[in-house]
């Protein structure tokens, strides 16, 4: 037995086999065939793209009930592999050049994905990424690599990488993974929200852990605190039965707040959101007040090209009819830091977190935006709808937002298509320079969301995906709640409604010094709204106003970490 360990992202006890995913990557090589074996190469790539037709049919028949998105997806890559076009000139370049089976699919695939990219129309250039695809996989079975794709595990298996990128995660097979060990990453990284939002164990930033896990590997994780058991032995499996167990228990208490109303111990109430990253997400909310969070951006990476408006129509159309009149907030487009599309050529950046992503890419990218905007607003009608910016750093990115907003609603009503007036707009809080006039924002906006996650990378300086700084990234220090008291009581005084959508708001030992601050809407991941109605009904008003003064009292977050561990006596 070897034990391993981590930083605990997504709480829970699971054991089992290790899936080992690396995503295929190969660089092509140009070759050719000797004289008179050209024949024999054209028929590797047919063979090849027989294989790859037959793995295509089986990704459409998996999804053709649980998800026709996906299953068009793979239907339409189909169609790539089976196009005339394509196959003659790679029937030419074997037959006619005598390059090798893998250079002629190489440089035929490659040629039309760089045509495509170089289109005006954004939706056809994301084209290019489908291409792509299709031609890594038939590039794959002819170098004899077998497929990886966290879309569809055979079996339950723990997921160990070196990272899972958003684009992974959104097509995760989430009913098979049992759960997720990386290499890289923090409590804050996507794969870490994603993980608790569908209450999946996970354990990032294990070094090596790709090259000591090995695939098909019996496991034991502890997603508590933290170790990874290679091959166990008889008595840790025990010890982690127990504790396995005593986690169901208390999981088991909790699951009887999950229903009731959000309120304090003497009454007060407080409003339960809820973060989705899906249109299928929303069932969720029948325990919720409002959805506070609609990840918009993971409906962009579950597919290689860019939806377009009527698929983005239908995605928004659907979460607002599910919602049945309660708030919606739609974050749009919140792409670059970690997050990138296929469908959507980014220049290289050193620093992508403080770089030209979320509000400020879509503002570069007007058609893009105004696609998007022009969708929700649209949807609008189906329910109540609130319009969310994020990576706002400005008054002036404020009214440019509204400003495009206008011009969508103006395009509309050129269409004579209608749509609702009365849409709130609002900004995410996750910059400080907005934050400390959180006064002059609140007299720009209709309502406001704070994201403590990037908050606190910024606040910091505190890059939330390194290991290495994990140490410095403090959601719980003074200065934090210090910041979060300023912007509450900024909305507060301008009659403006304020909600935290960051990971902090999930957190049940943060609630009640949130509730002291002035907080009365949280938004979360579905997995930890029981425990948060949980522990704000163990405390008065009183109560956590005077926990609340006292974390804005402390010297460090270990202080206040003690404090909140035990908050009476004080």
């Amino acid at each position: 037995m070897r034990i391993f360990r981590g930083t605990p992202v997504s709480p829970g006890i699971a054991e089992g086999n290790v899936y080992l995913y690396q995503a295929f990557s190969c660089d092509v090589f140009e070759s050719y065939v000797p004289e008179g074996r050209e024949q024999e190469a054209f028929q590797a790539y047919q063979a090849a793209v027989h294989t790859a037709d037959a793995e295509l049919v089986a990704i459409i028949h998996s999804f053709a009930e649980t998800d026709a998105d996906k299953a068009k997806i793979f239907s339409a890559h189909r169609e790539i592999l089976d196009d005339e076009e394509i196959a003659d000139e790679i029937r030419t370049a074997i037959l006619d050049e005598s390059k090798s089976a893998d250079f002629a699919v190489d440089s035929v695939f490659t040629a039309f994905a760089t045509l495509l990219s170089k289109a005006g129309d954004a939706l056809i250039a994301a084209r290019a990424a489908d291409i792509r695809d299709v031609r890594n996989r038939v590039v794959r079975i002819l170098h004899g690599e077998a497929e990886k794709n966290l879309s569809r595990l055979g079996a339950p298996a723990i997921v160990v990488a070196h990272d899972l990128l958003p684009s992974d995660t959104a097509t995760l097979d989430k009913k098979n993974v049992l759960a997720i060990i990386t290499e890289v990453g923090g409590t804050t990284s996507h794969s870490a929200i994603l993980a608790r939002s569908y209450g999946i164990p996970a354990i990032l930033g294990v070094p090596e852990a790709t090259n000591a896990l090995p695939d098909g590997a019996y496991a034991a994780v502890d997603a508590i605190t933290g170790e990874v058991y290679l091959e166990p032995d008889e008595s840790s499996l025990q010890l982690l039965h127990q504790k396995r167990d005593a986690f169901a228990e208390d999981m088991q208490d909790a699951s009887r707040y999950l229903a009731a109303e959000g309120r304090l111990a003497d009454g007060t109430r407080i409003e339960i959101g809820l973060n989705i990253g899906s249109a299928n997400d929303a069932g969720a909310l029948r325990n919720c007040d409002f959805i506070g969070l609609f990840r918009t951006e993971f409906l962009y990476m579950q597919t290689d090209f860019l939806p377009d408006e009527e698929d983005q129509f239908e995605a928004y159309r659907r979460v607002l009819a599910d919602a049945a009149g309660k708030p919606v907030t739609l974050r749009t487009l919140d792409i670059g830091g970690d997050k990138t599309l296929p469908g959507l050529s980014m220049p290289h950046e050193e620093n992508p977190f403080l770089g030209n992503r979320a509000l400020r890419l879509c503002l570069t990218h007007r058609d893009l935006f105004y696609t998007q905007l022009r969708a929700a607003l649209r949807a609008s009608v189906y329910g109540n709808l609130w319009l969310m910016f994020p990576m706002v750093g400005t008054l002036d990115d404020i009214r440019a937002a509204k400003e495009a907003v206008g011009e969508a609603q103006r395009q509309l009503e050129s269409r004579g298509i209608p749509y609702d007036p009365k849409v709130r707009v609002g900004i995410m809080i996750e910059i400080p320079s907005i934050a400390i006039i959180a006064d002059r924002a609140a007299q720009e906006c209709d309502f406001a969301s704070v994201g403590t996650n990037d908050l606190c990378q910024y606040l910091h300086a505190a890059d939330r995906m390194n290991p290495q700084t994990e140490a410095y990234y403090q959601s719980f220090s003074p200065a934090m709640f210090r910041t979060l008291k300023l912007i509450f009581e900024a909305f507060a005084a301008a009659g403006k409604p304020v909600s935290v959508c960051g990971e902090l708001a999930g957190n049940p030992q943060a609630a009640p010094a949130l509730a002291g601050l002035g907080l009365r809407k949280f938004s979360m991941n579905a997995s930890a709204v029981a425990s948060v109605k949980r522990a704000l009904s163990h405390f008065t008003l009183e109560q956590c106003r005077t926990i609340a003064d006292q974390v804005c009292r402390q010297d460090t977050e270990a202080d206040v970490k003690a404090l909140l561990s035990n908050p009476f006596p004080i």
